[in-house]
């Protein structure tokens, strides 16, 4: 995975500029130091103002169900608005980081930067599954869905509707298991070998969380595996918070919105590419 580099100006500020992991464009590299993680916030919010844009611009959390092409097929994913009312569950329905994140997949697929054919990927908090469903269809040898246990049914549910039980079309396979971040002892088909992709949407969402996340993250990564992370710019907190722990281990770059689905941005949306220093 070696990388070409390049350095520029931009508003006073030494900007890298590289590819990272198996993605085929260059993006920018967040550089390590003390204020990195704060600057990086601090840019996000000051050019994309994510508060003055529309949430949710490209899902309805009210409807039972989601339509969306994709790879040739329109999916239809189920939802349930009532368990929004839950304290802590926000896997029911779907964020407009899952929506871009799997557009932006099947659009660099379509450009040649990506590959998924005879891969084998991991998906982080699917939830509903939206993600996981592209990456099968975007001919990928496994995809393993996780998620804890309570969120488990309807993420069956939507990769069985959406992939068919007998998943006779799809190259690989589809399997959906529960994971809970920072456990010692996750799965060994999750670990043996190691995921070529590990994709997340709205996994970054409080404090407490980071640090599973992140050691959930080191113990699927491998030389040869490749992050992909979007995530609704809610609370710049949070997000500093996380880049911050997560660069201690990870060279970690954002893909810019001229490289997203043209159709699939949002200012409300950032998506990072991670790979293990």
């Amino acid at each position: 995975m070696a990388a070409t580099e390049e350095k520029s100006s931009s508003s006073e500020e030494e900007v890298t500029v590289r590819k990272i992991g198996c993605y085929g464009e260059k993006v920018r590299v967040l550089m390590v130091g003390e204020d990195s993680a704060a600057e990086e916030t601090m840019l996000l919010w000051g050019i994309q103002q994510p508060t003055l844009s529309k949430q949710n611009a490209f899902v309805s959390q009210t409807s039972l169900q989601l339509r969306l092409d994709a790879c040739g097929h329109t999916l239809s994913i189920l939802q349930s608005p009532s368990s929004l009312t839950k304290p802590g569950v926000t896997g029911a329905v779907m964020w407009d980081s899952g929506v871009v994140l799997a557009k932006f997949l099947e659009h660099a697929v379509d450009s040649g930067l990506l590959v998924f054919q005879a891969k084998k990927v991991v998906e982080l908090g699917s939830g509903c599954g939206l993600v996981g469903c592209v990456a099968a269809l975007l001919g990928a040898h496994q995809v393993f869905l996780t998620d804890l246990f309570d969120r488990l049914k309807l993420l069956r549910k939507n990769v069985e509707v959406n992939l068919g039980q007998g998943q006779a079309h799809l190259r690989g396979s589809a399997t959906v298991m529960e994971l809970v971040w920072g456990d010692h002892h996750p799965h060994k088909d999750l670990l043996h070998p190691l995921p070529d992709y590990v994709l997340g949407s709205d996994v970054i969402y409080n404090e407490e969380a980071v640090t599973d996340l992140v050691a959930t993250l080191l113990q699927l990564s491998g030389s040869e595996t490749t992050i992909f992370l979007a995530g609704e710019l809610r609370n710049d907190t949070i997000l500093e918070y996380f880049l911050e722990v997560a660069m201690k281990y990870f060279i970690v770059g954002r893909v810019d919105q001229t490289q997203w689905h043209p159709d699939y941005c949002s200012s409300r949306v950032v998506l990072y590419i991670l790979v293990k220093k």
